[in-house]
């Protein structure tokens, strides 16, 4: 975790910024490159993560263990929550699980890491606060082309989501910020319902294309965007103009 009980309304949270393997789990069956991978973690996150809790003076409390071991964006009890296979990549380690063995990787993984967001959270004594959850995806998948660079991904009720959502539009292209793209916040999604919905507090959920922040200078350029047009749509929806 990073700057612990900052005083920014973000709280940010990356459910998929790292991709350690606890010692116990070995390699999980796969090769060494299979790690550098998507399907392992969310490239580029912790360093833009880092990046933009510096520059908005917010928490950033991040997952550093691999999603393949466990994703902390699906509720423990769906069987996709350890997955046995990702993106053509069979995971030897997932395979037939035990409830005993499933149950290890949600005590040593899971639950840490919600809990140090939880533990966050309660420490605002009731300063007003927004979740913002970052994730990065893939420019291709499934040999389709992903054109987009950003997206934001909500449920329709969320006032900062929308103004995110306009902001990015009219600082970039707007066909290159999908509105629930590439993925859609459903029911799979776990981290937004539990702590935001949970808490009635307002959130934004952001995509970044991967080839974007993969290096160090792209996760400086879009942390400075970000950190830019956050407080903006904040501003937007506590003093919506008339």
């Amino acid at each position: 975790m990073l700057n612990p009980g900052a005083a920014s309304p973000f709280l940010l949270v990356g459910d998929h910024a790292g991709r350690e393997v606890p010692r116990a789990l070995g390699d999980l069956g796969i090769a060494a490159a299979e790690m550098d991978r998507h399907i392992a973690w969310d490239i580029g996150v912790a360093g833009l993560g880092r990046r933009l809790a510096a520059r908005l003076d917010a928490a950033f409390v991040r997952q550093r263990y691999s999603r393949l071991v466990i994703d902390c964006n699906r509720d423990p009890r769906r069987p996709d929550a350890i997955c046995e296979a990702s993106d053509g990549t069979v995971i030897p380690a997932n395979r037939g699980l035990s409830p005993q063995a499933r149950a290890a990787r949600v005590d040593e993984v899971f639950r840490p890491y919600h809990g140090a967001i939880a533990d966050q959270l309660d420490a605002r004594a009731g300063r007003p606060g927004v979740l913002v959850a970052l994730h990065s995806f893939t420019p291709e998948m499934a040999g389709a082309r992903r054109p987009w660079r950003f997206g934001v991904l909500h449920l329709e009720d969320s006032p900062l989501s929308a103004a995110m959502l306009r902001r990015l539009r009219a600082d970039l292209p707007a066909a290159e910020v999908g509105d629930n793209q590439p993925y859609r916040m459903d029911g799979t999604d776990f981290t937004v319902p539990c702590h935001a919905h949970g808490r009635g507090m307002d959130y934004v959920e952001l995509e970044v294309r991967q080839d974007l922040i993969a290096q160090e200078a792209g996760q400086a350029a879009v942390a400075e965007l970000l950190a830019r047009l956050l407080p903006l749509a904040l501003r937007d929806v506590l003093s919506p103009r008339r």
